[in-house]
């Protein structure tokens, strides 16, 4: 298979202080994965890596075949799409709407290029697959939080990416917007010639049946990492969460509650 992510025996220090510590992680074509850590559990760090902002002080990180010190990242981040809060903080809001989504097929905050006609046609098609066609012509800044995460991941396709970053796509959402983003999520993994999706939450009843995997950060290194199934339990995490909790499986989505 397609190796997608290849991290080995991989350090960050920074400061005199250790990050991240002995990752070593494979994601290959096919599948898709969750991961999930408390806060300050290395998963900013990790993103941050695979797409080249930082550098391991120790180990070896390769992303869609190329190895970091051998290629070109700026090239390579034109085959990644991530959606994330802090680019969201540099938006500006009152772009319309199908000017936001092509921007990112120059990886652009805001349009400076002259698109194509067969750009915005571009555009118009990903609205439609996401179910957010009817924001057309609008300005980013009258969307409500769901209808900008699904404008967001719209411009992380325009690109075609190889591999796309959600990085706790749901936040701010109420429950009914956060189930209508999962579904879009869970549509657009199942597509054949679709990206190789890495979905970073805090929620494990975010873990969609499509996600195939699951990797547990702790405190820089990796708690756990493999088939969903064999990550998302009651045993794993009550060690994980060192608290007693029991996971149940409704709808092939994990559901947590902690125990007294």
């Amino acid at each position: 298979m397609e190796s997608i992510i290849t991290m080995q025996d991989v350090s960050w220090r920074r400061d005199r202080k250790t990050i991240l510590e002995h990752i070593n992680w494979e994601v290959t074509s096919g599948q898709h994965w969750a991961v999930l850590g408390l806060n300050g559990s290395g998963k900013t760090t990790v993103l941050n890596m695979l797409n080249g902002y930082i550098w391991p002080t120790t180990g070896k990180v390769s992303v869609l075949g190329q190895q970091f010190g051998k290629t070109d990242i700026r090239e390579l981040r034109k085959s990644i799409g991530w959606v994330s809060s802090s680019l969201e903080a540099r938006i500006r809001s009152m772009q319309r709407t199908q000017d936001m989504i092509v921007s990112g097929k120059y990886a652009s905050i805001g349009l400076y290029e002259d698109p194509t006609e067969v750009d915005y046609e571009k555009a118009v098609q990903l609205m439609e697959e996401l179910g957010c066609i009817h924001l057309l012509d609008r300005t980013y800044e009258t969307c409500s939080q769901g209808e900008k995460q699904k404008i967001l991941i719209a411009r992380a396709l325009m690109a075609q990416p190889k591999l796309l970053i959600l990085d706790e796509p749901t936040n701010g959402l109420d429950f009914i917007a956060r189930e209508d983003l999962l579904n879009t999520i869970q549509q657009l993994a199942t597509q054949e010639s679709g990206p190789t999706i890495l979905f970073v939450t805090h929620h494990i009843e975010e873990v969609l049946p499509v996600f195939s995997h699951a990797l547990l950060l702790q405190q820089g290194t990796v708690f756990a990492q493999g088939e969903r199934e064999e990550v998302l339990n009651s045993a794993r995490l009550t060690d994980f969460f060192e608290k007693n909790v029991e996971v149940d499986w409704h709808y092939d989505r994990a559901w947590m509650t902690l125990q007294e």
